[in-house]
């Protein structure tokens, strides 16, 4: 039974989520505030969290970058603004998805499923992974960690994920919607702004001019591909 981290401060929200979730048979857990989801976090180790973004004291955005700071659980975000911003703000700090209020909590129940059901899905087959070497960078798929020159690169499950997909076939191209498909998933309710977000930042953390970038390559019209090189 999957163990559900719910963090909001308006405590009818929770008590609907509560209800939703538990009868779907998922354990659900609650926080009011950003250091009571830190703190039952650490405890629980939850299986994803549903995070509000407007929360006292640490808000959800840097409840959300502390977390990704040690962990993948998958988190889907709420905003009652519905502004471009706060999504955006979002997925960059890692966020897997995320619902504008009102929102049905059938809806949330379906993405929570979704999201739950891709982390299961993924292979833990280990004779599969590898380290990905192209001269300057180095992937390792294992251990989840991008080396520069040597120097490890602080990544977001996304971007690394973003980079494993691109690195892992040079020379292919990507349009932005594969892009979403197989990193956000089937499942995914954004749009393709997302993934050039992400690209930037990716560029900004491993290109050596990211304005002129050298490994991953804009394809005009087309979507971005990684450029080719010999794997060493």
């Amino acid at each position: 039974m999957a163990k559900i981290l719910v963090v909001d401060d308006e405590k009818t929200i929770v008590k609907g989520l509560k209800f939703a979730l538990e009868k779907e048979h998922y354990e659900v857990l609650a926080a009011y505030d950003g250091e009571e989801a830190l703190r039952l976090f650490e405890e629980e180790a939850p299986d994803l969290i549903v995070l509000d973004l407007m929360l006292p004291g640490v808000d959800g955005f840097e409840v959300c970058r502390r977390i990704r700071k040690k962990s993948e659980t998958p988190i889907i975000m709420l905003t009652a603004r519905g502004e471009d911003i706060d999504k955006i703000l979002g997925l960059e700090l890692g966020a897997d998805d995320y619902m504008t209020k009102p929102f049905n909590p059938r809806e949330l129940v379906a993405r929570v499923k979704a999201i739950l059901r891709r982390s299961r899905n993924k292979t833990n087959d280990q004779a599969n992974l590898k380290v990905i070497r192209l001269q300057d960078l180095e992937i390792d798929l294992f251990s989840h960690k991008v080396k520069v020159r040597g120097k490890e690169v602080d990544l977001t499950s996304k971007e690394f994920a973003l980079l494993s997909l691109l690195a892992s076939q040079p020379g292919r191209v990507f349009s932005r919607e594969q892009l979403l498909e197989h990193v956000w998933g089937y499942d995914y309710y954004g749009d393709a702004r997302t993934v050039d977000v992400h690209i930037r930042h990716l560029r900004e953390k491993i290109e050596p001019d990211p304005s002129a970038p050298e490994m991953i390559l804009t394809v005009w019209g087309a979507g971005y591909k990684f450029r080719e090189g010999k794997n060493v």
